[in-house]
Order: structure tokens, then C-alpha cells, then sequence
């Protein structure tokens, strides 16, 4: 079977979407899922998405990227824990949850490729480029250009109100809304296949 590299957007707690999709995309250990971020908050089930997550990597290769929702939990975390709020950070996290998110990655790069969660500065290697602009940022489609590599670039956090995959050929955004009605999207970047899941946990035909 060909080896796969498959995006999945914003979970946003929607496990029963990632359920759905991983059923459908059946994963084997040759395929490569790089998550782009945003698995909790907003979402009915934050605690389902992160044990899918951290369990499908013992089915493939998984890549996990760090959204700006986690980015905060990590950072509301911390300051409890400094402050005196928390003894332990798993009052807060459990410990398998907080491990997993405290190893999520800035971005994935491949030899066709670039995930982040957010976006970037087109003139600077992922390597080089701040948090915000991989983490934060907001797509203007309008304005954005293609990154300095010449890949095409894969990202989530804006989302695509209409359920739809936003391709603009350098750059495919696939934050397609799960938790506001939308779907969660997973797409096989070399290929273009999609799956797409409602937080019903239907996926679409």
C-alpha cells in the first residue's frame, strides 16, 4: 500500500467526528496523520479528542502540532503552578494528556510540504518564524503569498465558515468549522483525497 501523509484540521473536542474520520481513513503504521492543532476547548469532548490522538500512534505515525489553544492551557498551566494555585499540574491536566501537548511541535516539514497551525511569514523558514505568526495568525486570502520553499503550504485556525477546503494551490487551509456546524477535514496532501466528519460524527458523502 502507498505510504499516505494526511492532514486533519481543528478538532476542537469534536471526538466524534475523529472517530468517525479515523474509521474511514483506517490508518496503517506506513501512513503519516499530522494533526495541525486546536484538539480542545469549544468542542463537547476536549479529554476523548486527546486520548483518540495519543492512542492512533500506536497504529501509524503521528505528528502532532501545537495549536493556540493549547499553547494557552500549557501557558494557564504554568502560571498556576507558579503562583501557588496547583500543587501538581495534573489538578489541572493529567499527567498523559499534559505529556502529549508538552511534545506537540511548531510546525512539519516535508520534501512537498508545510504544516503549521496558523501561518508564516513568507520570507522565513519555518524554523525561523515566531509563535504568533505559526500559531496565531489569521489567513488573509487576499494578501497571503506562497513561503519562501516553494511547498505548499497546509495550516488550519481560520476557519472556513462554508465547510469548505480553502485552496489557493500554494496553500490549502483546512479548518472547515467542525464545532460550528461545520466538518472536521482530513486531507491526503499528495493525492487530495478528503474525508470530512460532522461533530454528529456523520461523515459526509
Amino acid at each position: 500500500m502507498t505510504k499516505r501523509t494526511i492532514a486533519i484540521g481543528d478538532i476542537h473536542g469534536c471526538s466524534a467526528a475523529l472517530t468517525a474520520l479515523t474509521q474511514a481513513i483506517d490508518p496503517t503504521p506506513d501512513d503519516t496523520l499530522v494533526f495541525l492543532g486546536d484538539y480542545i476547548n469549544r468542542g463537547p469532548d476536549s479529554p476523548g479528542v486527546l486520548n483518540q490522538v495519543i492512542a492512533l500512534a500506536g497504529r501509524c505515525r503521528v505528528v502532532p502540532l501545537l495549536g493556540n489553544h493549547e499553547e494557552l492551557l500549557l501557558s494557564a498551566v504554568r502560571m498556576a503552578l507558579e503562583s501557588g494555585c496547583l500543587a501538581t499540574s495534573e489538578e489541572a491536566v493529567p499527567a498523559h494528556h499534559l505529556t502529549f501537548l508538552e511534545g506537540c511541535r511548531s510546525f512539519h516539514e516535508t520534501e512537498t510540504h508545510v504544516f503549521a497551525h496558523a501561518g508564516y511569514l513568507p520570507h522565513l523558514p519555518l524554523a525561523e518564524q515566531s509563535k504568533h505568526h505559526l500559531r496565531w495568525q489569521h489567513l488573509n486570502e487576499a494578501t497571503v503569498k506562497p513561503h519562501c520553499s516553494g511547498k505548499v503550504a497546509i495550516l488550519g485556525h481560520t476557519p472556513q465558515r462554508g465547510g469548505e477546503i480553502l485552496d489557493l494551490g500554494f496553500l490549502k487551509c483546512i479548518d472547515t468549522h467542525c464545532h460550528g456546524g461545520g466538518w472536521l477535514t482530513a486531507l491526503e496532501v499528495n493525492t487530495g483525497q478528503a474525508w470530512q466528519a460532522n461533530m454528529a460524527g456523520e461523515l459526509r458523502r
